[in-house]
Order: structure tokens, then sequence, then C-alpha cells
């Protein structure tokens, strides 16, 4: 059974599509207009093996933020409705990744109750044209979209691309991991009987 969904949100402000397979090779076609952000997602799907198609129309006259923000509410919507009932799934996923000099923490937890805690710092506004404020927004986001605990912490790092780069594989492979079947859980892995 394909663990796929398409999700579609059109605001006055942003146009977004996201196509996601959770059990892809990581495939992914990435169009949001801004050229850092389709690098991370891209990254995403690739070190998660989801197959991900995104298309963002957004207002960048203003500036980068709903774009990202709503990018991020689409995407975790996508993983809801891909994960369904979430029977048979290993509901936690954890990673702790390297990227050079960095080093970051992702924890996941897909409980249903949204939950969201980030500790980086950035020093440069920017990177390329995505506004490093963004990666907070963008991960709050997918964590409500997708009703999941969501921890990330950059333990050590120094250049801002790598912390960022290292949060968004990070944020894959502990996603990958909590997504994976196990088909030594009956059900769902709770012991309320749902997620």
């Amino acid at each position: 059974m394909s663990r796929s969904a398409v999700v579609t949100r059109k605001t006055g402000e942003t146009d977004i599509t996201v196509k996601l397979e959770l059990d892809g090779t990581g495939k992914s076609e990435v169009n949001t207009g801004i050229g850092f952000f389709d690098h991370m997602l891209s990254a995403f799907a690739r070190h998660g093996l989801f197959d991900l198609t995104v298309n963002v129309d957004g207002d960048l006259y203003v500036d980068g933020h709903h774009s990202v923000e709503d990018t991020g509410i689409v995407l975790g919507q996508a993983i809801a409705q891909a994960l369904g009932d979430k029977s048979n799934i290993k509901r936690y996923g954890q990673r702790i990744l390297p990227m050079d000099e960095t080093l970051v923490l992702s924890a996941i937890d897909l409980c249903g109750r949204p939950y969201f805690v980030m500790n980086a710092d950035f020093d440069a506004p920017m990177v390329g044209g995505f506004d490093t404020q963004l990666v907070r927004e963008f991960f709050y986001a997918v964590s409500y979209g997708a009703m999941m605990n969501l921890h990330l912490r950059v333990i050590t790092g120094i250049n801002d691309h790598h912390k960022i780069e290292a949060m968004f594989k990070a944020f894959a492979k502990a996603l990958d991991e909590a997504t994976l079947i196990d088909e030594r859980i009956t059900g769902v892995l709770s012991t309320k009987g749902s997620l």
C-alpha cells in the first residue's frame, strides 16, 4: 500500500502543492523560488529516501517568510496524511548527524501531539537568499502540521550553511526511522490504542 499524499494550500500570500511518498528513493523536484531552501528540501528528500515534489508560488517581493512557513505547514500535513492511522510504524526516530564541524541532534515522536523545541543560533542573517530566522518557522510549522513532537539541537557548529543543512538531514533521517514499518507492532505503538 502506497504511503503517499498530495496537499495543496492556497492563500492570498502563497499557492503551494506538496507531493510526498514516504517509501521512495530520494527523488525530488523542488521549486520554491528560494535557492537555498530548494537545496534543503532536496537534501531532506534524498537523505530520508522520500520522493518529494514541491511547487511554491509565494509573495517573495515581500520576503521569504510566508513561502517558507507555509511550505512547512503543507509538508507537515502531507506527512500526516501519508501516515494514515500510523499502524505498524516505529513512531520514534532519532539521529545525531555530523557535517564537517557541525553536529546536530534530531528526535521525533509521531504521537499526534505537536510540540517543537529548537536549540540553534546563527551568526549570519542570510544564507544565500534564505533568512536564517526562517529555520525555526519552517520546522515549527512542520511539527504542527504533522502533529509530531520535534526536537532539534545544534550541538556544535560554526558555519551557518552547515548547521542548517545538518538540521534538515538529521530531521530527514529521524523521520525515516520513525515512519518505518515494524511488523512486530500490532496496530499503533501506544497504550491508548491510537496516535
